[in-house]
């Protein structure tokens, strides 16, 4: 015990010297920082935007601040915001471009680079408040504050913002024009250390050009670990498909406006940015239980056939609703596969399970799936979705193979 007293002061030391190095590396960038709220909707979309806001940092030479994903749960009128890092690895995002967490810059520079009296909102044009006393004609406003998730994430940190700054026309395309240097033009780093944008300074869905930049999102050691045990401990050995059924009833709402659309959320990735590779229908937006067994079925049977070495024992099943884990059992018995999913619902670990799988099927509307494909495509594994291409141009190509 007396040893262990003597040892404290030191250790105590150690741990001090240790910490004060580690942020006295967080020293100032000169060219400047760029962060947002990734306000407009949930995980999938916030990723399409993170991506893409990765990319305009890059353009501008600004360090971007990890903003913290917002999270919406049950029961709860007031979003949640979840640091980066507790899904993802910060370093890896350092091989293309300066990232800093926000707590990090928030608790270490902000009041020597951002302080108070000098933290202003980018819109591009003036937001009107829900409230309408807040709305004065002769001074716009961002509102960056206003609703929710827009005042839950900014008090998350304390800011507050002492005015506006309306951006437009500038946008945030800097792969096809000039409009990184028009942005350093107007906005130099001396002058605006701190970009904060109301909301992400990035194109929904993610920019094709900023698609490869997913394998720069690696999953954190907590889920990485996770999903590795769920898969040698749960699933029976050898290969297996993932799937991922998007089938709630906020999704049958939004699969009614498939008739009015060209694309729909994530389609580019399955019909392509211009439609090179067909228009939107119905069925690949919602599948009937018929369909989805019956691809289900013919992906197991193509798979047995080409790869006979590596044969698929399991399906992982993914889902906002109904995971269909009677159905597909019972419709996959006698093939001798079983089915399964996480005992309790965990979106983040459904995903690092299905970027895991042999193969995967998913929804080409939803940017969900979206993220998946991605981070499937950044480690060359396969990847197909659901009802694409259609079943009447896929027995038509069969048939002419055929001939």
């Amino acid at each position: 015990m007396q040893w262990l007293k003597l040892k404290l002061p030191f250790i105590y030391l150690i741990c001090t010297a240790t910490w004060a190095t580690a942020w006295a590396n967080l020293e100032r960038d000169p060219n400047g920082y760029l962060t947002y709220c990734p306000c407009m909707g949930r995980f999938g979309n916030q990723a399409d935007h993170f991506l893409g806001s990765l990319a305009f940092a890059k353009g501008l030479n600004r360090t971007l601040i990890l903003p913290p994903w917002v999270e919406y749960r049950k029961g709860e009128m007031r979003s949640r915001q979840v640091p980066f890092n507790t899904y993802f690895d910060v370093e890896p995002l350092k091989d293309y471009h300066r990232v800093i967490l926000m707590s990090d810059f928030m608790w270490h520079l902000a009041d020597d680079v951002w302080p108070e009296s000098e933290r202003v909102s980018f819109c591009y044009m003036e937001r009107k408040s829900l409230q309408q006393e807040k709305n004065d004609p002769d001074q716009p406003n961002c509102h960056a504050k206003d609703g929710n998730p827009f005042g839950p994430f900014w008090d998350t940190y304390n800011i507050d913002f002492v005015k506006s700054e309306f951006y437009g026309p500038l946008h945030f395309d800097v792969h096809h024009s000039t409009m990184a240097t028009k942005w350093q033009s107007k906005y130099p780093a001396e002058s605006w250390p701190v970009l904060a944008f109301t909301g992400a300074p990035a194109s929904f869905p993610v920019q094709l050009e900023n698609r490869e930049l997913q394998k720069h999102m690696q999953w954190s050691a907590k889920y990485r670990d996770a999903a590795r045990d769920f898969i040698r401990k749960v699933l029976p050995r050898g290969a297996f498909v993932g799937i991922h059924l998007r089938n709630g009833i906020d999704w049958v709402r939004a699969c009614e406006h498939v008739k009015d659309s060209q694309h729909l959320f994530a389609s580019p990735q399955c019909l392509g940015y211009k439609n090179e590779r067909g228009a939107l229908y119905p069925e690949l937006c919602m599948q009937t239980k018929e369909s989805i067994v019956r691809q289900l079925k013919r992906t197991i049977k193509n798979v047995r056939q080409t790869q006979p070495n590596n044969e698929i024992k399991s399906v992982f099943v993914a889902s906002d609703a109904n995971h269909m884990i009677g159905e597909l059992n019972v419709a996959l018995s006698r093939m001798g596969i079983s089915v399964h999913r996480l005992p309790e619902d965990d979106p983040y670990l459904d995903l690092a399970i299905l970027g895991q799988s042999n193969h995967f099927i998913g929804n080409c509307i939803s940017s969900y799936s979206a993220f998946v494909k991605r981070e499937r495509d950044s480690h060359g594994f396969p990847s197909y979705f659901w009802s694409f291409p259609k079943e009447k141009d896929r027995q038509q190509s069969k048939a002419h193979e055929e001939l």
